[in-house]
């Protein structure tokens, strides 16, 4: 479809999502997605490059994930309100802005103000999203986001396979130039192949970021997910913020390729979104949350009584990995259907929540890297998950059945 295409009307959103549009929209939120984590298998290098404390390079992560929370706070619900098609592809043009200020870093402030923008304008992941949600047949819509999701997960963890070997072999600042280069390109074929899509409400500005309060205050369904969501990337996020600086110091001296290859391990788990969908769709959400939960808590219980054991570790990123995006799609599943005509307000508050999770997680986790090793970082993460668990146990949400 050319960029003069119109909003798609009833009668297409009953045929579907055709697949080369559905996989266009899985890899433009995978590209988007993996921009957030380029850095992280690459902290060892960037801490030596800057000489500055393990705890000062995590502000990079921890800055990268804020933005993005603020940015889905502030910019997701205009999707709403405005073609989405638009917002999409100025946002692109943002985020390669960002990522080519990142590659020209010459002091640690610049790269964190870059690594702020990059957060800010990857945001565009969470516009495709609700995107395929709009196209989707109702039917079919818990597997289409599955789909998209699945695009977007693998993105999150092969971006540290790739950035872990591009940065060992061509350094760090050419990684930057490479994901600049692919959201370019993404921005090009989305512009020519991405329908336009109608408005679905007129309120002004102060009163869409004033509805999200709304939202928030209206549906239980939707806190709950926010809540146990936001947990559950906190653990996500301190396991995968504090890998590398652990494995590029005693005992292993690994470089960033070593903290990079993990990403296959989760990336296996990523790959179950599909399935979670589906299973969503026939069973019913709330099942697979709970299932997510105990998942990521039995890996994080595991890597704590294990240690530092690479392949504990290995297997433990597929479990919880696994988790996190089943509960994430089943969570995803239970929102979108609160309110069509509100899915980008309603998708920003749960990734609020999400990215505010992973941004407390990357933080607390290099802190307690710092001051209690390894073990308190599984500890951390293991109890964050106990918490998600026990917010979708609530006897409330278990006498409606949300």
């Amino acid at each position: 479809m050319h960029s003069s295409a119109t909003a798609p009307d009833r009668s297409a959103q009953a045929a579907g999502i055709p697949f080369a549009l559905l996989l266009l929209l899985a890899i433009g939120a995978g590209l988007s997605a993996a921009c957030l984590y380029y850095s992280q298998p690459m902290l060892g290098e960037l801490g030596a490059q800057f000489n500055v404390s393990p705890s000062a390079i995590g502000l990079v992560p921890t800055l990268t994930t804020l933005g993005y929370a603020l940015g889905i706070l502030f910019f997701a619900p205009l999707g709403d309100r405005y073609d989405r098609r638009r917002i999409i592809l100025g946002k692109a043009v943002a985020l390669c802005a960002a990522l080519l200020l990142a590659a020209t870093a010459q002091s640690l402030l610049v790269l964190l103000l870059a690594s702020l923008a990059i957060g800010l304008a990857a945001t565009l992941a969470q516009d495709i999203v609700p995107a395929a949600a709009s196209l989707a047949a109702p039917a079919e819509r818990g597997k289409m986001v599955g789909t998209v999701m699945t695009g977007l997960l693998l993105g999150i963890l092969l971006s540290r396979v790739i950035s872990g070997l591009w940065a060992e072999h061509l350094g760090w600042r050419s990684m930057f130039v490479a994901a600049a280069v692919s959201i370019a390109l993404l921005g090009l074929v989305l512009w020519r192949r991405l329908p336009a899509f109608a408005p679905t409400t007129s309120l002004g500005y102060g009163a869409l970021l004033a509805s999200l309060l709304h939202l928030w205050r209206l549906h239980p369904t939707l806190r709950r997910a926010t809540v146990a969501q936001g947990l559950l990337s906190l653990s996500f996020s301190a396991f995968w913020s504090t890998l590398a600086v652990m494995l590029h110091s005693a005992p292993f001296h690994l470089g960033s390729s070593a903290a990079g290859a993990f990403g296959l391990a989760g990336a296996a788990g990523a790959l179950a979104a599909p399935l979670a969908g589906r299973l969503a769709d026939r069973k019913g959400p709330e099942l697979v949350t709970r299932l997510g939960a105990v998942l990521v808590a039995i890996a994080f219980a595991a890597m704590a009584v294990g240690g530092s054991q690479l392949w504990l570790i290995a297997l433990g990123a597929v479990l919880f990995d696994l988790g996190i995006q089943a509960a994430l799609i089943a969570h995803q599943s239970i929102i979108y259907g609160i309110d069509p005509a509100a899915r980008s307000r309603l998708n920003a508050v749960l990734f609020v929540g999400m990215f505010s999770g992973m941004s407390g997680g990357a933080w607390l986790g290099s802190v307690v890297l710092a001051q209690a090793g390894w073990r308190g970082v599984c500890v951390l993460a293991m109890l964050a998950a106990l918490g998600g668990l026990a917010v979708r146990l609530w006897p409330v949400g278990l006498a409606r059945g949300k």
